[in-house]
């Protein structure tokens, strides 16, 4: 609809069309709130369908068939609901989102083709894992357009939330592909161990962000239950390192998809409590509007003094967004800043050493060194690194004989 002033516009009319414009804004973004729901659900079903392509390509055909049929149907269906909530879209702001849906409806296309290169086994692991991940990248950036015309900073806040939390998610979703495929193999190449660990630095970026733009309960709740568990740490310090062929490589495989599956399943939820929070916070919003009485010159006065000055902390939130974009590309690029991502194996291996040093001159186990180096850094207040390194720079002084 469009707003609509009289021949001599006064200031009164432009406050009136603004108000009627903002309530319009909102309404849409309720809508938009539920498709946001649609694009969750069904990215985190493609997630799974990757993950169970990479065990089944890996494996040869010999696990996750049923898993894997089971995901296309789930996908199947998430993606109809998808189409029919996209299917007249009147409600949704700007070409630039039309665009992005264009290009991810163009990867759905493509899905077909994909799953048949699967199942004749015509395709590398690797490859498959590409292209989801492509049609996934689609899929989410349509989430930061669908708010470019938000002006409550409220709701730009909780989108701009949301929006770093599924980039989050995703990259922990490509962690568990990354891992699955390592570890199904049965080795992980310099260029997947550079993967991996990027995928694990970037996603926690993603979340400092998101827990930066939330309240308490919602940074408790995914402290509670969004955070990798011991043996995923464990596991992932393996990746890290050459391990060497033992036999248990699909064990080692399946477990860590399990492992890796519960903790973005535990995401999901979060995931669904902020999308709440996005509805939320636009019907407290739209409410604000709908109770507002028509404006006197009082009215117009203090919506004049509180509108004309630069107000810093206003225009961060209403800003917040095209920051957020901008970050997901930067972490598109991260995958080539080799340099950053050897100094984090580099520290990997340092922490490997010294735990070893406490393995073979203290006796102790490898989970026991692991929490030893973790109490020493909080206690020291430094980082596990800086002390692992202090260990190995005096690891000589070990290999002493004990004096009599």
């Amino acid at each position: 609809m469009k707003a609509t002033v009289t021949v001599n516009p006064t200031a009164r009319d432009f406050l009136i069309a603004a108000r009627n414009r903002g309530r319009e804004q909102l309404q849409d973004i309720l809508q938009i709130g539920e498709l946001t729901g649609c694009i969750a659900r069904l990215a985190h079903m493609l997630q799974r369908e990757r993950g169970a392509s990479n065990i089944w390509l890996c494996s040869r055909g010999r696990l996750f068939a049923a898993e894997r049929e089971l995901c296309i149907k789930e996908v199947d269906t998430e993606l109809a609901l998808f189409r029919r909530a996209i299917a007249e879209p009147d409600y949704l702001p700007g070409s630039a989102l039309f665009v992005s849906l264009a290009c991810a409806l163009h990867y759905f296309e493509q899905l077909p083709a994909l799953r048949t290169q699967i199942t004749a086994q015509q395709i590398q692991p690797f490859n498959a894992m590409e292209q989801f991940n492509i049609t996934l990248r689609h899929l989410l950036s349509i989430v930061p357009e669908t708010s470019n015309v938000v002006d409550d900073s409220g709701v730009a806040r909780a989108l701009a939330a949301l929006f770093s939390f599924m980039q989050g998610k995703e990259l922990a979703g490509q962690e568990r592909a990354i891992g699955a495929l390592g570890f199904m193999q049965g080795e992980f190449s310099d260029t997947l161990r550079q993967q991996l660990v990027d995928r694990i630095d970037s996603q926690q970026h993603c979340f400092d962000a998101f827990c930066s733009m939330v309240d308490l309960p919602l940074r408790q709740q995914f402290l509670a239950c969004g955070e990798p568990c011991r043996e995923t740490e464990r596991l992932r310090r393996i990746a890290c390192t050459r391990f060497q062929h033992d036999g248990d490589e699909p064990q080692r495989a399946l477990r860590w998809f399990a492992l890796l599956t519960t903790r973005i399943d535990a995401l999901k939820n979060v995931e669904d409590a902020l999308i709440n929070a996005v509805m939320v916070q636009a019907q407290q919003a739209l409410g604000q509007v709908l109770q507002q009485t028509e404006p006197v010159e009082s009215d117009i006065a203090s919506w004049v003094a509180g509108h004309g000055g630069y107000d810093g902390e206003r225009y961060f939130d209403r800003h917040l967004l095209p920051l957020v974009r901008q970050q997901a590309q930067q972490l598109e690029t991260m995958a080539q800043q080799l340099a950053s991502l050897q100094a984090t194996l580099e520290e990997r291996k340092v922490i490997d050493q010294a735990k070893a040093l406490l393995i073979r001159h203290q006796g102790y186990s490898e989970e026991q060194a692991w929490q030893t180096l973790r109490k020493m850094a909080m206690n020291q207040n430094k980082r596990m690194v800086d002390v692992a390194s202090a260990m190995v720079s005096v690891a000589d002084i070990w290999r002493l004989p004990t004096k009599e």
